[in-house]
């Protein structure tokens, strides 16, 4: 699958999904390009995935009809993001055009555990 690693997601990430092949939006020169531009660019492309730290993107843009799926995270933490690689690549292997997956892979938090 080709796979679009936003611009709010580790560019370090992009070496880890596996057999899928990966460019960041940097790399395609569409940084700062709002949501609805990005998904064009992406089709245009050729994309099939958008992954994505943007949980609201499914409200803000219709994705019926579109060639591109979106896969959102609910984490943007390299570290929270290693531990769930298996269930982003599978979430990723799983997308079909046109729809939205929000992809709970936990979240970071400050709070110290009783043992620190």
């Amino acid at each position: 699958m080709k796979v679009l690693l936003d611009e709010n997601l580790d560019h370090a990430l992009r070496k880890l999904l596996g057999p899928h092949e990966v460019v960041t939006v940097t790399y395609m020169g569409w940084t700062g390009l709002q949501n609805g531009s990005l998904l064009r660019a992406a089709e245009e492309s050729g994309m099939e995935v958008l992954l994505t730290g943007d949980q609201t993107l499914s409200y803000e843009q219709n994705l019926t009809g579109r060639r591109l799926a979106v896969v959102a995270l609910s984490a943007i933490q390299l570290p929270i993001l290693k531990e769930n690689l298996p269930k982003i690549i599978a979430a990723i292997d799983g997308a079909a055009p046109g729809t939205f997956q929000a992809l709970d892979c936990g979240t970071f938090s400050r709070k110290r555990t009783a043992e620190e």
